[in-house]
């Protein structure tokens, strides 16, 4: 079992990485925003789990052990297969795919791809009592510090915005963004190009 891997970012683009490890070029399977903020050339470091199949070798990579934690429930559920998994996370991060079940709010689920109704009741059911919800603090008046937007910035100019305007584009995207949405990467994302509107990135 591969459980973590270290090293330089060969390639990062739509929903795989190639990470250099040991001179071997191994392709990890990470949800959108993830490849968004992973930079050629710079050192990462991901939770992987290796999913082996009859045809198929498969590595997934997660920025955490929560995530990863996760990814392994939602495999427990019937009908949720890696890809799903990795679906959901893209889609909610850990603390909201829990809230969504505290909340017994399958609609959180039937909005990503590859789930459907009777899925998303299921992870519900199956799932209950099995996530807990950790209270976040709300973001700080300054929102200069926080991990989440320090990814969000990362992403944009992994996505070829000038640091500067990635930074702007963040902090205007705290300003308007609720607590929640200030506490999870997807969501500040979309807010933060939605801040940069029909701009072109940058060419490198």
């Amino acid at each position: 079992m591969i459980s973590s891997v270290r090293g330089t970012v060969l390639a990062a683009q739509g929903s795989t990485a190639v990470i250099e490890v040991g001179g071997v070029g191994l392709a990890v399977q990470v949800t959108p925003q993830q490849a968004l903020g992973l930079r050629v050339g710079h050192e990462a470091a991901l939770r992987t789990t290796l999913i082996v199949r009859e045809d198929d070798l498969s590595l997934y990579g997660f920025a955490d052990a929560d995530e990863l934690a996760v990814f392994d429930l939602l495999r427990s559920v019937t009908g949720v297969g890696p890809r799903s998994a990795m679906g959901v996370l893209a889609a909610l991060d850990p603390n909201e795919i829990a809230r969504a079940i505290a909340a017994e709010d399958d609609g959180a689920f039937r909005k990503v791809s590859g789930i459907g109704p009777k899925t998303a009741k299921l992870i519900v059911v199956s799932l209950a009592g099995k996530l807990v919800v950790v209270p976040q603090a709300r973001a700080a008046a300054n929102p200069a510090a926080t991990p989440v937007r320090d990814s969000v910035m990362l992403a944009l100019m992994g996505l070829g915005w000038p640091e500067r305007t990635a930074i702007v584009a963040v902090d205007e995207a705290m300003l308007v963004a609720t607590d929640l949405e200030r506490e999870t990467m997807p969501s500040l994302l979309r807010i933060a190009l939605a801040q940069l509107g029909p701009q072109q990135a940058a060419k490198k």
